[in-house]
């Protein structure tokens, strides 16, 4: 099921359950209820409530969306760092610059195809992906210079291949989910606590009131439905890209 479809599902059911709660709550109100003696405490307390619960969702979201941020990040650096070691072994003999490229382009291939998978599906690397960019590491370490030319790219190529590295297992630490548990209970009980306070204002059946409980709950879904998108960088449709490996490596990837 397309997870916009999913959004769409969780916003519809939020608002008809917060207006046929208020219809059939409003049913049960006398022909002598007068809504002007809400007590003005339940109002300031249903205020602040609110103001407080909307705190909590702008730090959620910010939150993830900074991580986010931090895993496009990553995929940058590492597709930055292995297009380094492509253009850097230029200096270095035919046979081993095309063994480095080849190996580089096997490597961002199953990135792209495969290991991004299971990421999105596991939150996990893959054991080949681990074993590919080890074996361009040992191109690039087990080769030695034969010219002071070759050896002042030597450093630079062994520090580009440690980069990727490093960016690769920041990758695999942001694949998964970056919300505790806690936090999700707390989020989805502050939206229960924050819409149902507004059944205490005494919601009357007119076209106003109950189009802005209406809107009020749908804003409340569409917000967690962000939270809950931000919150696998690597698995939903607001999520890191592979954009930068398909740039630098259009050849690799089919591009």
């Amino acid at each position: 099921m397309s997870e916009w479809l999913v959004l769409a599902l969780a916003m519809i059911a939020a608002c008809a359950v917060v207006l046929t709660i208020a219809v059939l709550n409003n049913r049960r109100v006398g022909d002598d209820d007068d809504p002007s003696e809400t007590p003005d405490v339940i109002e300031y307390m249903t205020m602040m409530i609110g103001v407080v619960y909307a705190i909590v969702l702008g730090l959620a979201i910010a939150g993830v969306w900074e991580g986010r941020g931090e895993a496009q990040e990553y995929v940058r650096m590492e597709a930055q760092a292995l297009h380094e070691v492509q253009a850097r072994s230029s200096v270095y003999p035919a046979e081993v610059r095309t063994r480095i490229r080849s190996d580089v382009d096997a490597y961002v291939h199953h990135v792209v195809d495969d290991e991004w998978r299971a990421m999105s599906e596991h939150g996990t690397l893959t054991a080949e992906g681990t074993r590919l960019l080890d074996r361009v590491r040992a191109d690039v370490t087990d080769y030695h210079p034969r010219n002071d030319h070759e050896g002042e790219a030597y450093q630079p190529l062994v520090d580009q291949v440690a980069a990727a590295d490093d960016a690769r297992n920041a990758r695999g630490q942001s694949a998964g989910a970056t919300m505790p548990g806690v936090v999700w209970f707390g989020l989805v009980v502050g939206a229960l606590v924050t819409i149902g306070l507004l059944f205490t204002l005494q919601i009357r059946r007119t076209f106003r009131e109950l189009l802005l409980a209406g809107l009020f709950s749908v804003l409340i879904a569409f917000l967690l439905f962000l939270i809950w998108d931000f919150d696998t960088p690597f698995g939903r449709d607001i999520s890191a890209t592979a954009e930068p490996f398909l740039d630098l490596f259009p050849r690799a990837t089919g591009g």
